[in-house]
């Protein structure tokens, strides 16, 4: 419980970022999903404590000399399809 508690927590200024500062800014972003899309998974499907480490290593990634791309959160649904249709199926 504690850790769901954490990761609420944590999940709140995100939530609030994405609803009223984000829309106010011009769209930048050079990863998919984007930053704070890929926050709030990580934070679900990992917790805060190892979510937040994977949002703190992917915000470091978004700077001028990163080219970015499709980006997903490892251990999700996304990135396991991702590394299905790479090698070709499930063999």
């Amino acid at each position: 419980m504690l850790n769901n508690l954490a990761a609420r927590t944590l999940s709140w200024p995100i939530m609030a970022y994405r609803r009223w500062i984000s829309p106010t800014l011009p769209a930048r972003c050079r990863f998919y999903p984007s930053c704070s899309a890929y926050a709030l998974e990580a934070v679900r499907v990992h917790g805060a404590v190892r979510g937040g480490w994977l949002s703190l290593k992917r915000l470091g990634r978004c700077q001028p000399f990163h080219s970015g791309g499709f980006d997903p959160v490892p251990g999700t649904d996304r990135d396991e399809s991702t590394q299905m249709t790479e090698t070709g199926g499930f063999g």
